[in-house]
């Protein structure tokens, strides 16, 4: 009931206290309005649609074999330039047993750096492919993007490179692998 005008010469009256039943229906009752998701009403930067190119790309770039070959070329990449440092500090490189006392030339040197860096480089792209592999299959099979499924591919992986030395050098490498990518999604997410 709304309350009676007032004479002109008369203060207004207060309004009608809030009932808490009506403000619960406004707020999650049948009356509730659904509001629209618009950036640009919050103060964000407002986007325009995605063309169907813009999508394709988004598709290939989440995609399985995208991944896998992406860890694999950053794999390779990070093998290359490990296996160069570690052959680089070692005071063994260009060392010929024949003769310990002979010094190696810097082509020696070279040879060997070259030929660490090519093995270490292809090392580190199949652990990168098998891991970013198994982890999408995992994500894919789960349906869900969380710490687990690094773990899962991490034993999977781990498991799977220890596996050709034997079955306890597989459960090592399992446990060993998934705790070493839990460690790194915890850090990095």
């Amino acid at each position: 009931a709304a309350p009676p005008p007032s004479a002109p010469g008369e203060p207004a009256p207060p309004p009608p206290p809030l009932q808490y039943s009506l403000l619960l229906q406004h707020l999650v009752g049948d009356k509730r309005q659904p509001r629209v998701w618009d950036p640009a009403v919050l103060g964000g930067i407002p986007c325009p649609p995605k063309s169907e190119e813009q999508k394709m790309v988004e598709r290939v770039m989440e995609s399985c074999p995208f991944k896998a070959a992406l860890a694999c070329v950053g794999g390779f990449v990070l093998g290359g330039a490990f296996g160069v440092f570690t052959a680089g500090i070692d005071t063994n490189v260009g060392f010929d047993p024949k003769d310990p006392y002979r010094t190696p030339t810097a082509k020696e040197v070279l040879k060997d750096m070259g030929q660490r860096g090519i093995s270490y480089a292809k090392n580190f792209a199949i652990v990168g492919a098998m891991f970013s592999c198994t982890e999408c299959m995992v994500e894919s099979y789960r349906g869900k993007s969380d710490w687990k499924n690094s773990v899962i591919s991490g034993c999977i992986t781990g498991g799977a490179i220890g596996f050709r030395a034997g079955l306890k050098a597989g459960v090592i490498g399992c446990g060993g692998f998934a705790a070493f990518s839990a460690a790194v999604d915890y850090y990095l997410r």
